[in-house]
């Protein structure tokens, strides 16, 4: 059987499985850029989004404009291919698989989302072939191993598939990475609706239903669990960015961003204690309740370290 591959073309092991598909593109296109400065100059260090019942589906439904201009600054351009369900006809499937085959075979990687964030690496005469996110663990079921062309049976009967191109692009330089990211994380927190859909929450607004979510009864959910986990990576991430321009710049920047460093990895610790599903559900509220005040705190001194771009 005649396969295509994209050799080299691999996920990377992160909770935020996005991330995991960028930053496997990024490695495929030999754009050497840190963890940390792929999850902060692209804005997702400091998301938070969460769904009203605490789903699990908060790291995945949020409007992603803004991201992708972010992701832009960092060398790759994400074009998004559509959204698919059950419903859709069968000319229609054929229409984007078409799009993926041509792309495999000129060397653009692609990427789908239906429970989670996967690559596809390459097709045979039958199906597309799909990188795991966790290779190495047995979980989580809703991933994919192949795609089979036309039917999608892999995908069962009730499905809602996205699909993704990444091409690479001029990167843009280190300080409008820095820029550009710290004004979108002030703008998750103060225009949250540029952020959320229908029925979740970005920003401080993202914590306040949470703990009304856990007031509700969620709190114990495997919703709770993963959110948190996603989200203290995320935090830890910011952390490490924070670290990251620290040594790049001197002085008062430096200053600035080793205290956000140390203010977010703060933020990082309370999600990490929030996410355990058997925690005290007045205890949760408090963490949760340090961790939203620590986070707001954070917006004047990242309003401070802009100003020392100006």
């Amino acid at each position: 059987m005649t396969k295509k591959l994209i050799t080299d073309l691999k996920m990377h092991y992160y909770s935020t499985t996005l991330m995991g598909v960028l930053k496997g593109v990024a490695d495929f296109y030999g754009i050497d850029i840190s963890d940390e400065w792929l999850f902060g100059g692209s804005g997702h260090a400091f998301l938070i989004n969460i769904h009203e019942e605490l789903c699990p589906s908060g790291p995945y439904c949020w409007n992603p404009e803004t991201f992708y201009k972010l992701v832009k600054n960092l060398g790759i351009e994400i074009k998004y291919l559509g959204f698919y369900s059950s419903k859709s006809t069968l000319e229609e499937r054929r229409n984007v698989e078409e799009i993926l085959r041509k792309n495999i075979d000129e060397g653009v990687p692609c990427s789908l989302l239906n429970m989670e964030n996967q690559l596809i690496s390459g097709h045979d005469e039958i199906h597309f072939l799909v990188e795991q996110p966790w290779p190495k663990l047995d979980f989580p079921p809703s991933t994919i191993f192949s795609l089979e062309f036309e039917t999608w049976r892999e995908l069962k009967d009730e499905f809602h598939v996205s699909f993704f191109e990444f091409k690479k692009t001029e990167k843009a330089c280190d300080e409008k990475v820095v820029q550009d990211s710290l004004i979108a994380a002030l703008d998750i927190v103060r225009n949250p609706d540029n952020w959320r859909l229908e029925h979740y929450y970005v920003g401080l607004q993202a914590y306040d239903a949470w703990i009304e979510a856990v007031k509700r009864g969620f709190g114990t959910t495997h919703g709770n669990w993963w959110n948190g986990t996603v989200w203290k990576e995320c935090r830890q991430m910011a952390s490490s960015f924070f670290s990251e321009i620290a040594s790049k710049y001197e002085d008062k920047i430096s200053k600035e961003a080793s205290k956000l460093s140390d203010r977010y990895m703060e933020v990082a610790m309370l999600l990490d204690k929030a996410r355990e599903k058997e925690l005290d559900d007045e205890e949760k509220i408090d963490i949760l309740l340090k961790a939203r005040k620590a986070e707001e705190s954070c917006m004047c001194q990242i309003e401070s370290l802009l100003m020392q771009f100006a």
